[in-house]
């Protein structure tokens, strides 16, 4: 049951990695610790290898299709190693719980930019058509640096970089992502090797079942509209912003919290209501203060998400 229950969701990191171009490095240590029972430095390096396999096998059907920027995406992995190795030692100097939090609030961050961009942004081709080496190759070790400090692949942030920062259209950021995620989870698990053992067995079942879950996700990529897969992808980093933030709470925080009936729905509900104001904050508003908002303006899905906080927390 616990196999099966593991492969199961080994699809779905592979269909996130497929669809979106991240979420696997988030997915499949839990996935690997919580269910599977695996210790964890063992499921860090097994997933370094799971999440490696199925990036590098979802960019076929990127490629295929035209979605991949091979130049921006080599100069970027390589410049992403680099940067993940200083990132990596400078980490052993910084407390734990300050790079969860600052992980966790550079994903909301980065969530807030992806679902406040307007849909002409959205333009299928690339811009520019060329990008100054010198600056594809800062981004990389920017985004290595950081990823590497927080000891996560990086897809949440290859993504937006790619799309904000190297002018790429979102399809073709998450095809090129892919290839940058596969590059710096092989040059990680390298550095892994050395000291774990894996269990093989279960890392190539895993790491199949993955790789059979990007197949169709990669495939949907090509066929759902940008502005929606953008989206997607900034509502699925937001959410996992919100559980690593709850996470570093105190632990008597935490255990207040779970004492207190309705805070997972509270919590839940509110990333929903930050989402939505993230959305609809840069529509006009034009009803006054004291009226009652329309449903189009964003005041009324703020006043929505906050009556829904309060009735799920208890509060009057």
């Amino acid at each position: 049951m616990t196999l099966a229950l593991t492969l199961a969701a080994a699809l779905a990191i592979g269909a996130s990695l497929g669809l979106l171009g991240g979420g696997g490095s988030i997915l499949t240590v839990p996935l690997l610790v919580y269910v599977a029972g695996v210790d964890t430095k063992q499921a860090i390096a097994m997933s370094l290898f799971v999440v490696g396999a199925s990036a590098l096998a979802g960019v076929l059907p990127h490629a295929r299709a035209g979605r991949v920027r091979w130049r921006t995406g080599l100069l970027f992995g390589a410049a992403g190693m680099a940067g993940a190795y200083g990132g990596g030692r400078l980490a052993a100097y910084l407390p734990a719980g300050a790079l969860l939090a600052a992980f966790a609030v550079m994903m909301a961050v980065t969530a807030a930019a992806m679902l406040r961009r307007r849909d002409r942004d959205d333009a299928p081709a690339d811009r520019p058509a060329g990008r100054p080496v010198a600056r594809i190759v800062l981004e990389g070790v920017s985004v290595g640096l950081v990823t590497g400090l927080v000891g996560a692949g990086g897809g949440f942030l290859v993504v937006p970089a790619l799309v904000l920062l190297g002018g790429l259209s979102m399809p073709a950021a998450v095809g090129t992502s892919l290839l940058v995620i596969a590059m710096k989870s092989f040059a990680g698990l390298a550095g892994y090797l050395h000291g774990v053992q894996l269990d093989w067995r279960l890392t190539l079942a895993v790491t199949a079942a993955a790789v059979l879950g990007g197949v169709p996700g990669s495939r949907l990529a090509g066929r759902v509209d940008p502005a929606r897969l953008r989206r997607a992808f900034g509502w699925f980093v937001l959410v996992m912003a919100a559980f690593v933030l709850a996470g570093q709470a105190p632990p008597e925080a935490r255990h207040v919290l779970t004492a207190i009936p309705g805070t997972g729905t509270a919590l839940v509900v509110a990333t929903l209501a930050v989402g939505a104001v993230a959305v609809l904050g840069g529509r006009p508003c034009k009803a006054p203060l004291r009226a009652a908002p329309p449903r189009r303006c964003w005041r009324h899905w703020l006043d929505v998400g906050i009556s829904a906080v309060r009735r799920a927390s208890g509060y009057p």
